[in-house]
């Protein structure tokens, strides 16, 4: 009994923690370049004296879907969208180097290249310059060229950072965007190539997160009734060593 009420409780617990990845995953079924979070869990014996009977669900591989999104064809030359393994150079909020596939760029109030939520897009070199007014054009290599109206040919203005580090050595960021596990800055990976006028979209597949978001609620229930079981079986028990 003791053992059920320890495998219900954390169970439980860890049951709503996956309906929020999956609750997580689907708000950003639209989302460009996301990659699904993933959970998975395990039964482990609590060690210490007297706890033997006791076991927790623990997570064993919290991360993300690594595989690719569909991609959609826009026409627009600052959409960009890495073709097969890779990614695209951020600056996070908080300084760092981070990774992303979502290749919706724009040109940002101070003029450099950036996300839609204002993020700088880092080249080999840091933040890409673009001058004012000028029409932009993205390499499969990543090079981006500025073409200035009254000044004939265009000028290459920066080199898109791409990288492709093991899957493994990267974690997901409350922010959605990835780093190196170690806290150091990716190499750039001259192989990674990209298509312009091209997004990737989320890689969530919301009948699949729907049916597991079912399947949580089924199992949190199960959780709440083995508990309920437990607390019987106590009575029960009282019960019986209370009358002789």
């Amino acid at each position: 009994m003791d053992k059920l009420i320890y495998t219900a409780m954390s169970g439980a617990k860890h049951l709503l923690h996956r309906q929020d990845a999956l609750a997580q995953n689907l708000a950003n079924a639209s989302t460009t370049g996301y990659r699904a979070d993933t959970v998975a869990f395990r039964a482990v014996p609590i060690q210490g004296e007297g706890a033997g009977t006791r076991v927790f669900a623990i997570e064993t591989t919290t991360g993300a879907d690594f595989s690719a999104g569909p991609m959609t064809s826009t026409g627009r030359a600052l959409d960009v969208a890495v073709q097969g393994p890779g990614w695209f150079t951020v600056q996070g909020s908080d300084g760092s180097e981070a990774y992303t596939r979502a290749g919706n760029f724009q040109i940002g109030v101070n003029g450099t290249l950036a996300l839609p939520n204002g993020m700088p897009v880092l080249g080999e070199g840091g933040p890409i310059e673009i001058p004012v007014g000028a029409q932009v054009a993205i390499g499969g290599d990543g090079t981006v060229s500025a073409s200035v109206p009254g000044v004939a040919g265009a000028s290459v203005v920066g080199q898109l950072k791409l990288v492709n580090p093991p899957p493994e050595e990267l974690q997901k960021g409350l922010d959605g965007l990835f780093r190196l596990k170690s806290g150091q800055p990716a190499a750039a990976d001259p192989n990674v190539r990209v298509v312009d006028g091209t997004l990737e979209g989320s890689n969530v597949n919301v009948v699949e997160a729907m049916v597991g978001m079912i399947a949580a609620a089924r199992q949190f229930e199960l959780k709440m009734k083995l508990l309920a079981t437990a607390e019987q079986n106590e009575q029960r028990a009282n019960t019986l060593l209370g009358n002789p």
